[in-house]
């Protein structure tokens, strides 16, 4: 198996609670992998240890094979591993072309040198404009190209962050919560999409989600979380008719 993101025995403490207690999972390239699991069963808190927000207290990070342990969130995001939040984040007075733009990891005018020279990256910049154009087309965000992000709906914002992290060339995506708030029809579309981005795109996804009628029809792999531990794993179909994991939930 072709491994995108693994972790072994993961431990985050919060004094004398483990919010993620010896967690070890593998994310295989090109897959939709989910993470299920009642409120507090660690699974915010095991993505926010994986994309360097908080630091792990035991256990490693491999991404891409790399170990990525306790790494900076810039330097995790600059090799490919791209998170999204339950609450979109968008700079609310920016447009969505500029928006989009922000997801880039690196513009040769943020260097001090290179920004004096004007004709050194103005092609570049011409380049990224495209390109975002063309993720915002592919989104179905292009005619909105100009709106101010504070005026999009909260489907559109989901949508919105997805263009972000395609402009970062996100090798992988943890998404948190993506199609939460969202209306249904909209929210099989936000799944169409990310299973889109894995065909069109080869991105791999780790998603946390509770609206599980909607999104077992996407994914290929779950794994149950419950205070802080891994329940369960395998095929949606076989994780959500596990009786330990129908037990936590019942007991959550």
């Amino acid at each position: 198996m072709d491994v995108a993101l693994e972790t072994k025995s993961l431990v985050k403490q919060f004094g004398g609670l483990r919010a993620v207690d010896e967690v070890s999972i593998k994310v295989p390239k090109k897959k939709i992998v989910l993470i299920i699991g009642p409120n507090g069963s660690g699974k915010t808190t095991l993505v926010n240890v994986i994309s360097g927000v908080y630091k792990a207290d035991g256990g490693k990070v491999y991404f891409m094979g790399k170990d990525i342990t306790n790494k900076p969130p810039h330097v995790i995001y600059r090799l490919g591993l791209v998170r999204t939040f339950q609450i979109p984040q968008p700079l609310r007075k920016l447009t969505v072309l500029e928006n989009v733009l922000l997801g880039q990891a690196y513009h040769p005018g943020e260097n001090f040198l290179k920004a004096l020279i004007y004709l050194s990256w103005l092609k570049r910049e011409e380049e990224l404009v495209e390109k975002a154009f063309k993720i915002l087309e592919f989104l179905k965000l292009d005619h909105l190209w100009d709106q101010e992000s504070y005026k999009l709906s909260g489907g559109q914002l989901k949508l919105l962050e997805l263009g972000r992290a395609l402009m970062a060339d996100a090798k992988m995506m943890i998404l948190d919560e993506p199609i939460a708030g969202v209306n249904p029809t909209l929210a099989h579309e936000i799944f169409r999409k990310i299973q889109e981005i894995r065909d069109k795109f080869d991105v791999t996804f780790l998603i946390i989600e509770h609206r599980l009628d909607i999104a077992l029809k996407y994914v290929d792999y779950v794994y149950a979380m419950a205070r802080g531990r891994v329940i369960a794993e395998g095929p949606p179909e076989e994780v959500v008719n596990n009786p330990v994991v129908i037990e936590a939930y019942i007991g959550g």
